[in-house]
């Protein structure tokens, strides 16, 4: 792919996020792409060929980006604690100013794709935080960071408890004291005091 085709595709994909932002999965089509991009159908389907792909690719471009802020602000001689703390914050940003967010799409993509995808990128993407998670608090104890617990089980409820919170927050608002005192008791359980 050319350079110039590459920032186009960059282009329909940034373009896409505020229209699935603004109407949600179920309410956009490839013509409400086409008009807030200002290009031609036949343009749109050189890309992408139904908005199933494009919000794939909306997905998975946020989650680069996620990846990339949080890898940033990962110091080489970053502790457990400091990783979770991190990992937590960036969730608490997302957290208020989740109806900014694609939160909604998301949610309405996975309960329209649950029964004929059992493996979609929502769900592995949320199994990947819980390994990743899982990893991060075996090192906490193998460091003397973290209590001995059982970290698969830890970084389930963490993610559980995100999910909730992201729930929450849509249907009546979370706040940003709620946010912490969850985060809080999070850490607790987890953290071994000095």
């Amino acid at each position: 792919m050319s350079e110039k085709s590459v920032q186009k595709r960059k282009y329909i994909l940034e373009t896409a996020r505020k229209v699935f932002i603004q109407k949600g999965y179920k309410g956009v089509s490839m013509k409400d792409i086409v008009e807030a991009c200002e290009i031609s159908r036949g343009g749109l389907y050189l890309y992408f060929s139904d908005t199933d792909e494009i919000f794939l690719e909306v997905l998975k471009m946020e989650a680069e980006e996620a990846d990339d802020v949080f890898s940033v602000h990962v110091g080489k001689d970053a502790t457990a604690v400091d990783i979770l703390f991190l990992f937590l914050s960036e969730q608490k940003k997302e957290l208020l100013r989740f109806k900014e967010t694609l939160a909604v799409a998301a949610y309405e993509y996975l309960f329209s794709h649950t029964v004929a995808n059992k493996d979609n990128f929502l769900r592995s993407q949320f199994h990947s935080a819980v390994k990743i998670l899982e990893k991060l608090i075996d090192l906490g104890i193998e460091n003397g960071e973290f209590a001995a617990v059982d970290s698969n089980a830890a970084a389930k409820n963490i993610m559980y408890v995100l999910e909730g919170l992201k729930i929450s927050s849509l249907t009546g608002g979370v706040s940003e004291e709620t946010i912490d005192r969850e985060m809080m008791i999070l850490m607790q359980g987890l953290i071994i005091e000095e």
